[in-house]
């Protein structure tokens, strides 16, 4: 019995010693509190801290670094603590992509990206130590990612509704138009008559994500208890700053 269990230790230890050796893929996770997958990333990318519970491998080399603590399980059963050293979420912009990012109070220099990074999730403005990158291309709003990433926005149930939410979606959106105006964003569609087709609103959810909504009433007029109104704008710095 004793080995039996030996053994089994042996294993375990072994495959989770392999996978992390494993590389990952290019945007794909390769760190992170709880994560056991792969570690390495592709020749010339590095892998980028985004949170404590996610890094993810970018093109280009490290710029910095920082120490992320996680929980770990001994062969005794005793609980430690072991630290890695990781990349701090520098991403680099590439080539014909942009950022995208709020420019008015509360949310001055929030970006766009995803709840987790590079998931199908509810459109936020978050981080720049997170902030996703971007191109509008044939009226759709791609987020970069592995597959990409769409920006859908919700149907108008009725006429009284003035806040429609954006999310992200693995397909590409069947209506409704995202362009530039200048260096703002907009979202139109036929069926509704917008006044300013650049207002949006960040409204925090009860778990603290600024979740983004198309406003379909005048900017910084009759806006939702709990909201803000917002411009959101493109910004082709090399990296994304506060």
């Amino acid at each position: 019995m004793v080995r039996s269990y030996k053994i089994c230790i042996t294993v375990a230890l072994t495959f989770a010693y392999v996978n992390a050796q494993s590389t990952a893929s290019q945007y794909g996770q390769c760190g992170g509190i709880g994560w056991a997958g792969a570690t390495l990333c592709p020749s010339g990318w590095s892998c980028n801290v985004v949170n404590a519970y996610y890094s993810q491998c970018l093109p280009g080399g490290a710029t910095g670094t920082a120490t992320v603590t996680s929980s770990s399980v001994s062969t005794s059963g005793s609980t430690g603590t072991s630290t890695s050293t990781a990349p701090v979420a520098t991403s680099t912009l590439l080539p014909g992509n942009s950022f995208i990012r709020s420019v008015e109070d509360p949310y001055f220099h929030y970006y766009l990206q995803s709840i987790t990074p590079g998931n199908v999730t509810a459109a936020i403005m978050g981080s720049y130590t997170s902030a996703a990158q971007f191109q509008v291309t044939g009226g759709q709003l791609i987020q970069e990612s592995t597959p990409p990433l769409y920006a859908t926005v919700e149907d108008r149930a009725n006429s009284t509704v003035m806040q429609l939410g954006v999310s992200w979606s693995d397909t590409p959106a069947t209506s409704g138009t995202f362009d530039f105006s200048g260096d703002t964003i907009e979202w139109s569609i036929p069926t509704i008559d917008r006044p300013q087709l650049n207002a949006w609103l960040v409204c925090p959810d009860s778990d603290g994500n600024n979740l983004l909504f198309v406003n379909l009433g005048y900017y910084d007029y009759e806006t939702p208890t709990g909201c803000a109104d917002e411009t959101i704008h493109f910004y082709t710095g090399a990296t994304a700053v506060p």
